[in-house]
């Protein structure tokens, strides 16, 4: 949801990106193409299809790249990033998941 909610901020298509992320999952998951298959498998028991489907339509209007970072090693801007997530999560005011939502 993070990386959507980053991608959804770019005015204009076919913009260069790089992503940095603790998560080995996402990071993987585009980086070794994972999610190209579940999508050519229409996302068959897959968790978050809604999110990957939404990534993908962004995806492919840039050109992006992930970088995973370690998470909790002292790199100051995942630090940041932590502090922001954990501030935004015990705010309570969240972004809502439309896709989960609706398939409740």
């Amino acid at each position: 949801m993070a990386v959507i909610a980053a991608l959804q901020q770019l005015k204009k298509d076919n913009v260069d990106i790089t992503i940095y992320s603790d998560s080995a999952y996402v990071v993987n998951s585009v980086e070794k193409g994972w999610v190209f298959g579940w999508a050519k498998k229409g996302y068959k028991d897959k968790k978050n299809a809604d999110l990957w489907a939404e990534f993908l339509t962004y995806y492919k209007k840039h050109k992006i790249k992930f970088v995973w970072v370690k998470g909790h090693a002292n790199n100051p801007f995942n630090n940041r990033c932590d502090e922001l997530a954990t501030a935004a999560a015990d705010s309570g005011n969240w972004l809502v998941d439309e896709g989960y939502e609706n398939n409740l």
